[in-house]
């Protein structure tokens, strides 16, 4: 009778590793987090109106908040390695709670400037936080698990968000304002009862080396015109998307023809839940589906999953393109059919979850291994060069097209934008030559 053979090594399969309690708790912040960001957020330009203010004006707030929102996480992971993140995820909340309870009480341009960007300093000491958590305790048998948890979390707080807060604003805009205020204090007591600080090799960096390693990176003149070109050309009309979409649809769509619509492919309860009455008509509410947060949590991974094994720059340039088309239907939707809307934001998405993964993977993997995380760092100032012109630049073309009777218009600069953009690519990469990506 012959010994059984033994089993191969490669056979051994590593068993998950199961998540530890604060990795639940720091997603569940992130859920709150982002339910009062983009509450705010995405009803802000219809807010702004409503009070009389301008486009420009209302571009010149969405650029100074997104400009902290995205310029402050380049440093505020060094505090958090310093201090603590439990300690830091603490101060940014006695930055949040009072500067979103302040937009209840002060109206004023300059006010609500100010008011907002303490908010946007409050996001951008957060912004890094959870992210870190969910890295420290992870490892390589559930990394990829807990990070897509923690993205599908960022997409169900940006979903809820919008809907709760226009639901509330069309009661009054301090219902609003108060439920994200709300939000924010639970985050509070959840991270002070039941927020752990993970355990974690604490790096013992400072302000001075973070800004060195940051001029390191940016001393390789080719991927710093990158960051360049991925902030002009892609995190501009990516932020104006958001910056502008909710405001068109609330105020140049035939929103009660959407909420038929809504009514006869989801049925009343969903479109009564989506909308509100208005002198006798129902009314769909700009910002609750104005975003792509719904789409991404039913859609990321299977997309993911298509184009997982194709090249990072041609998939990237896809991802434009099909965001570009999204661009086209979104303005057709002002002179044709308002249900053109659903189909424009669907494309976007789509565009978004092909090409805005990818590009900050592909960013990772063309840094020297042992300086990935400082190169993925980088990406912070590409989407801040992006998210602090759009406001300065499509908010108030948005409004100037709207004044001359033709509100479309900037849907399709923005597509044209895109565009652009695949064109700028290609001839980047054909004159700079591709990065060569690392094999492991």
């Amino acid at each position: 009778m012959k010994d059984k053979a033994p089993k191969a090594p490669h056979t051994v399969v590593q068993e998950r590793t199961p998540f530890p309690p604060v990795f639940w708790v720091a997603n569940g912040i992130e859920v709150l987090e982002r339910f009062s960001y983009y509450g705010i957020y995405f009803g802000f330009g219809i807010y702004m109106e409503y009070l009389g203010y301008t486009r420009a004006q209302l571009g010149i707030v969405q650029s100074v908040f997104l400009l902290l929102s995205y310029l402050i996480p380049v440093i505020s992971g060094t505090f958090a390695d310093r201090f603590g993140f439990k300690k830091v995820l603490i101060i940014s909340y006695f930055a949040y709670l009072p500067s979103i309870l302040l937009l209840i009480v002060t109206k004023s341009f300059s006010g609500i400037a100010l008011t907002m960007l303490s908010i946007g300093l409050a996001a951008g000491i957060f912004k890094p936080l959870i992210a870190g958590t969910v890295r420290a305790v992870t490892d390589g048998s559930n990394k990829t698990l807990g990070f897509g948890i923690f993205y599908a979390m960022v997409n169900v707080g940006a979903s809820f968000g919008p809907i709760v807060a226009g639901k509330l604003r069309a009661i009054s805009w301090n219902y609003a304002f108060l439920a994200a205020g709300i939000g924010i204090g639970l985050m509070l007591l959840i991270t002070i009862f039941f927020y752990k600080e993970p355990e974690r090799e604490i790096e013992q960096a400072t302000l001075k080396g973070k800004f060195r390693d940051i001029w390191v990176a940016l001393s390789d003149l080719k991927f710093a015109a990158f960051l360049v070109i991925l902030g002009l050309f892609f995190w501009l009309p990516f932020w104006a998307f958001f910056n502008l979409c909710a405001v068109f649809v609330d105020r140049n769509v035939d929103t009660a023809q959407l909420y038929l619509n809504i009514k006869s492919v989801l049925g009343t309860p969903v479109a009564n839940f989506l909308s509100h009455e208005e002198e006798g008509v129902r009314r769909v509410l700009g910002e609750t589906i104005s975003h792509t947060g719904y789409i991404i949590m039913v859609l990321q991974v299977f997309v993911s999953r298509i184009f997982e094994k194709r090249k990072a720059i041609p998939t990237f340039l896809f991802g434009l393109f099909i965001a570009a088309v999204g661009l086209l239907f979104l303005g057709y939707a002002h002179v044709s059919a308002a249900a053109f809307v659903f189909l424009g934001i669907f494309l976007f998405a789509v565009g978004e979850m092909i090409a805005s993964p990818r590009i900050q993977e592909y960013i990772t993997w063309i840094a020297p291994k042992e300086k990935a995380g400082l190169y993925m760092g980088t990406n912070f100032l590409a989407v801040c060069i992006g998210g602090s012109t759009s406001g300065l630049i499509y908010t108030p073309l948005s409004g100037y097209f709207r004044d001359i009777g033709h509100a479309d218009w900037v849907w399709y600069m923005m597509a044209a934008h895109l565009i652009v953009a695949i064109f700028v690519m290609l001839i980047f990469k054909a004159l700079a030559g591709e990065f060569k990506e690392r094999e492991e």
